[in-house]
């Protein structure tokens, strides 16, 4: 009897201890992670070496750097390609890009590039039981082809897997410039139609070209078609007066949409993918933040949007979110200054260096066309660490259909989970990367780049491009800054990342287009 009151009390101080105190780290981690939100937060031309966080220290990014800084900070994260379009297919379908000729650099009337049976990150995390939403630029093209701007645009975001789509059709500096909801112009005037075209003006219609005298911002190159707030753009457009948007409160319209998204849907897992539209050109900081950084609209547009993502981490902890949230943040490219637009971007730049130690920038094959900000971030999950690990956007979506326990899986896309939540440092073995139809081989510590023609700088931008008549090869493990091109030293090495590359690659010289700034 009295050995059956010992297990008895046993038994209680047992059951007492197990109500009363937390699980242990692995238990309550296997618990968050069935249902986290997951909100990726997608830069537009930030470069390498933009944020504090990465090491500039001429401008300051303090809620950038509450992110990057709290959880795992990648050394080696890239995007998949050097420009825009093409990174944000991969990102979104976990397929490399020049696998898809059309996914390149888009006018604002080019059709969808992501087939709508095609499986897409939103479509997986949509299967799961997510809410799934996307706010701010698209740049994937939209419609079959000859869209009409005054009827339901589709397909779309809606058609790929967003539940909710609020977007700017293609760039800032592109027409049409109009917000787009769901398929549908946003305070659109059917007595006052939309037109647009990207090969003739409208009679009648005043352009940069034709008309400086109206312009607020003078164009350098291309950007001198019809003329939206005093502003020249790429393309044509007539009609649609009450739909246009205002540029100085474009960032502001974005972050009050995404953080509605937030307070609708966070009774429920939703996924965000809250794709900013700083510091791509035109950079038109609201007037709060004009002169703020000393570096004229570029420096500004970047402190404007490190302000917008303070703000909308506010929404998260007040909405109670910041341990139920993976956030994601990245940029779709590396940098550019003049891309466009006399803006003061290169006269004010000072000792800030956008790409930092890398070479290149935005459209080149060097490091910083691709190598970009890079972190995850999940509050209370995430260990804040830096990492070394190679990851790209494109391991996204099946990285994801782990954690939320899909077995759904794109291409190209590998499941780096154990990765993105800082508990492995074995990341990829090796990348293709891409620079407007031109590609180059990333393995281990290497990086391969073939011979391609044309300028070795383009002008227009001053940037790198990457091309040489000869292959070039780097070991990035100690020449980051890619000045040592050791292919005469190292033919077996360079032999062999050649095959590699071909098997997965094929005929890289194959579909190869110049690049035309406009």
């Amino acid at each position: 009897m009295k050995l059956l009151t010992q297990w008895r009390a046993l038994f209680l101080s047992i059951l007492f201890w197990s109500c009363t105190t937390e699980p242990d780290t692995a238990t309550n981690t296997e618990i968050t992670e069935d249902t986290p939100n997951i909100i990726v937060i997608y830069m537009d031309d930030l470069g390498y070496g933009d944020v504090s966080a990465y090491g500039a220290t001429e401008i300051s990014t303090p809620n950038m750097d509450k992110i990057i800084n709290g959880g795992v900070r990648f050394t080696q994260g890239y995007a998949s390609s050097a420009t825009c379009t093409p990174s944000r297919y991969a990102l979104l379908t976990g397929v490399y890009p020049w696998r898809n000729k059309d996914a390149k650099i888009l006018p604002g009337t080019a059709p969808l590039v992501i087939d709508t049976a095609q499986l897409t990150l939103p479509k997986m995390l949509k299967s799961q039981g997510y809410q799934t939403g996307i706010v701010g630029k698209w740049h994937l093209g939209l419609g079959s082809g000859n869209v009409n701007w005054n009827e339901h645009v589709s397909p779309g975001p809606n058609e790929v897997g967003f539940d909710y789509s609020y977007i700017l059709a293609a760039t800032q500096d592109r027409v049409p410039t109009v917000y787009i909801e769901n398929g549908d112009v946003v305070g659109l005037d059917l007595n006052d139609p939309i037109e647009v075209s990207y090969q003739e003006n409208f009679e009648g219609e005043p352009t940069g070209k034709d008309n400086p005298e109206l312009l607020t911002m003078r164009w350098h190159h291309g950007h001198n078609n019809s003329i939206v707030n005093g502003i020249p753009r790429i393309g044509f457009m007539r009609g649609g007066e009450a739909a246009k948007w205002s540029d100085v409160d474009m960032a502001d319209h974005f972050l009050e949409k995404a953080q509605e998204y937030v307070k609708t849907h966070k009774e429920e897992p939703f996924f965000l993918y809250y794709a900013l539209q700083q510091p791509h050109v035109p950079r038109t900081p609201n007037p709060r933040f004009v002169g703020s950084s000393g570096m004229g609209p570029r420096g500004d547009a970047i402190l404007e949007a490190d302000w917008c993502i303070g703000e909308f981490v506010k929404t998260l902890e007040e909405e109670g979110l910041m341990e139920k949230t993976l956030i994601i943040f990245s940029s779709d490219n590396g940098p550019v200054l003049n891309d466009g637009y006399y803006d003061e971007a290169v006269e004010k730049l000072g000792a800030h260096t956008p790409a930092g130690t890398l070479r290149g920038g935005k459209y080149s094959l060097f490091e910083a066309g691709t190598r970009v900000p890079f972190a995850t971030y999940w509050q209370g999950t995430i260990e804040p660490q830096v990492s070394d690990a190679l990851v790209c956007q494109l391991d996204l979506l099946s990285s994801m259909a782990a954690l939320v326990g899909s077995d759904q899986q794109a291409r190209d896309s590998e499941n780096l989970l154990e990765v993105f939540l800082g508990r492995s440092e074995t990341g990829r073995e090796q990348l293709v990367l891409e620079a407007t139809s031109r590609t180059a081989f990333r393995q281990g510590s290497w990086v391969m780049i073939p011979p391609y023609q044309g300028p070795a700088v383009n002008e227009q931008v001053d940037i790198e491009l990457g091309n040489d008549d000869e292959y070039q090869l780097y070991n990035l493990a100690d020449d980051i800054g890619q000045q040592n091109n050791l292919a005469s030293a190292q033919p077996e090495k360079l032999e062999e990342m050649m095959q590699d590359f071909e098997q997965i690659r094929g005929d890289a010289a194959e579909g190869i287009e110049d690049l035309e700034l406009k």
